[in-house]
This record gives C-alpha cells, sequence and structure tokens, in this order.
C-alpha cells in the first residue's frame, strides 16, 4: 500500500478527533480552582411524611461533594453554606402485572428539596430552588423493604442534581 494515499486520510482523522475536544474543559467549569472555596452542608429537614429522608439526603450530597472535587468539605466555617427543606415525596406506579392491572410491580419514586446556597462572607444566595431527584423502585414481597433499600439511589440523584447547579452554577 501506498503510504501517500493512506496519510491524508489519517491526518483528517486526527483533525477531526482533536475537534472534538476543542470544548472539554478539565477541572471545575465555574471558574475556580479545584477546592478554592470550602463548602458547609448543614442537615436537610424534612417536611414530608417518609422517614429517614433527612440522613440520606444530607450523607448523600456530603459524599457527592467529595466525589466531585470542586469544593472542600467543612464540618463548620464553609465558604459556602448549603441548606435544605424536603417538600416533596412521591410514589408513583410505572408498570402493573400482566395478570391483574391492580398490582402494581414498578414504581417510580421522586423526592424534592428546596435547596439554598449561600456565600458566608457576603451573605449573597447562590443558588435557591427546588431540585428533585428520582429512582425506580422494583416491588417484591414488600415494598417497605423496596422503599428502605432503594432510598440511597433516591438520595444520591438528588445530590448529583445539586452538586451540578453548584458546581457548574455561574455565581
Amino acid at each position: 500500500m501506498n503510504p501517500r494515499l493512506c496519510c491524508p486520510p489519517l491526518a483528517a482523522l486526527a483533525l477531526l478527533a482533536l475537534a472534538g475536544c476543542a470544548g472539554y474543559r478539565l477541572g471545575p467549569v465555574n471558574g475556580l480552582a479545584a477546592g478554592a472555596k470550602s463548602i458547609q452542608v448543614l442537615p436537610f429537614s424534612n417536611q414530608t411524611m417518609e422517614p429517614r429522608l433527612t440522613d440520606a439526603v444530607t450523607s448523600e450530597l456530603r459524599k457527592e461533594l467529595q466525589r466531585d472535587g470542586t469544593f472542600r468539605l467543612a464540618s463548620r466555617d464553609g465558604d459556602i453554606i448549603v441548606n435544605g427543606v424536603i417538600i416533596r415525596y412521591v410514589r408513583g406506579e410505572l408498570a402493573f402485572a400482566p395478570s391483574d392491572t391492580l398490582t402494581v410491580q414498578d414504581y417510580r419514586v421522586s423526592v424534592t428539596a428546596q435547596v439554598t446556597a449561600r456565600d458566608r462572607a457576603t451573605g449573597k444566595v447562590i443558588l435557591n430552588q427546588p431540585v428533585s431527584g428520582s429512582t425506580l423502585i422494583l416491588v417484591g414481597n414488600d415494598l417497605a423493604s423496596s422503599e428502605r433499600q432503594a432510598m440511597p439511589l433516591l438520595a444520591d440523584d438528588l445530590a448529583q442534581h445539586v452538586t451540578s447547579l453548584l458546581t457548574e452554577g455561574g455565581w
């Protein structure tokens, strides 16, 4: 095979691959250096009838912020203070048993929290909006056990959305 014939297509392919990476940014996208600011997550309060949401949501939000790495997690006196109120918990039917249309097989569970983030030094509100997360529950013999097992997944989805808003916000 003639090397002159294969070089132009390879060069075009390499140029195309490099052009695809043109919009990629390494590190935080909000203009701050990773770990430049610390963030303190206060325990969320729960206004729903579903127990154990507070601990799951607060814990998963802390884990997700650590995993992201944009902010340093502070136990007190953080540069940014995040708190929230869990305002809604909904379980909706998603799929029914083929033989019995009254028996639910799968549910979609969603949780909504009013999340507020404030800059400690200036008092400026960085984030103040409702944020939702959801997951699927495959019902076995016991709906309560299935919901309890899905709680970390639900809290993690909410935490991912909150973290995304905090780290990618243009504040």
